[in-house]
């Protein structure tokens, strides 16, 4: 299978990704929700509980959308797809050892470890719109390191960013979908 008949049935079933960027801008906002109206601990752990549900229901999407949420066994592209989730679990890690002592790095490093997945699904879905995402959420962890804004703050800025792109992204894969598999 060459890389972009792997990148289109990766597209196809699974709305591009739009699906997972969806539900995962949903968990981010959540988690900045959860920041502005309880605590800073209560947010982490809306964070790190819902961020484990991001792919099962990124998969109910993909159904809603009548996409299969499974690519074909022999696409060399699938692991790919879990070996860049191991970013996310250090990431999660670095945070929560970090969360201890600089509270308000929470958001602004998991912007950074998510954006940086987020340039690896350019060569999963073959999408450079993934790379725009990815350094859209890199700037932003940066400036979060740096500036002074409330803690929610970035929770929210990273959330906000998720939702615009998963939208521009499955509205891509709707209408490219329409043209037919390969």
């Amino acid at each position: 299978m060459d890389i972009e008949v792997a990148q289109k049935n990766m597209r196809d079933a699974y709305l591009g990704g739009g699906s997972g960027v969806l539900v995962s801008g949903l968990v981010w906002m959540t988690a900045g929700t959860f920041a502005i109206y309880g605590s800073k601990q209560m947010s982490f752990l809306v964070f790190f509980i819902a961020g484990m549900f991001i792919h099962p229901l990124g998969l109910l999407v993909d159904k809603l959308f009548k996409r299969s949420g499974k690519h074909l066994k022999e696409n060399p592209l699938g692991p790919l797809a879990m070996e860049s989730t191991v970013i996310l679990f250090i990431g999660l890690f670095l945070v929560y050892a970090l969360f201890q002592t600089f509270p308000n790095w929470l958001f602004p490093v998991m912007l950074l470890m998510i954006g940086v997945r987020y340039l690896i699904f350019q060569t999963i879905f073959g999408m450079k719109i993934y790379w725009i995402l990815g350094i859209s959420l890199i700037i932003a962890g940066g400036i979060g390191l740096v500036s002074n804004l409330p803690f929610y703050s970035f929770g929210m800025i990273g959330g906000l960013i998720e939702l615009i792109f998963s939208i521009l992204i499955i509205q891509k894969n709707k209408k490219d979908f329409k043209l037919g598999p390969v």
